[in-house]
């Protein structure tokens, strides 16, 4: 493999990054971060008491700021949050110091998983289902040309992950 050391998992949220990062860190024998729990520990608060008390501007920061504080990181799988990869800044940074992978889901799937889904997501209150839909569907075409912007794309739910880590490992070579 070459020099970059990190898989930064980006996406929507429900996407299944927090998963595929524990599968993939498995496989590769690496460190599985989920950033949103390393936001939470270093807060000290969860993420929906960090989005009531200082705004999604606020929680973004932080999310930012979790993101460099790995920077001396090696052989880690980082599950980032929706948002992470959708600034100029941080898509830049993770492009730049790690292998980038989109899990694209289309927005009936990611419907699915978020209806489904047992965790409070702060963006998501209040919202019924065709409310959540029309949601996803504006806030992906939003983010996409961040997405987009990944070394590797990986579309649909993922069943295989052995296949995707052996895809990724090949692309990082």
């Amino acid at each position: 493999m070459d020099k970059k050391k990190k898989i930064y998992l980006i996406g929507f949220m429900g996407s299944g990054k927090t998963s595929t990062g524990k599968k993939l860190s498995a496989i590769l024998g690496w460190e599985s971060i989920d950033l949103d729990k390393y936001v939470e520990v270093v807060a000290g608060k969860t993420i929906p008491e960090i989005f009531a008390e200082e705004g999604e501007a606020g929680f973004r920061k932080r999310e930012s700021d979790a993101l460099r504080a790995l920077e001396a990181k090696n052989n880690c799988v980082i599950s980032t949050g929706g948002g992470t990869a959708c600034s100029n800044e941080n898509i830049d940074y993770m492009l730049s110091t790690g292998y980038v992978v989109y899990l694209k889901l289309n927005p009936g799937q990611l419907k699915s998983r978020l209806v489904s889904g047992k965790v409070e997501r702060p963006l998501l209150r209040g919202l019924d289902e065709r409310q959540l839909l029309e949601f996803i569907k504006n806030k992906l075409e939003s983010r996409e040309s961040f997405y987009g912007k990944a070394d590797i794309v990986v579309e649909g739910i993922i069943r295989d992950y052995r296949s995707v880590a052996m895809t990724i490992v090949n692309a990082m070579k």
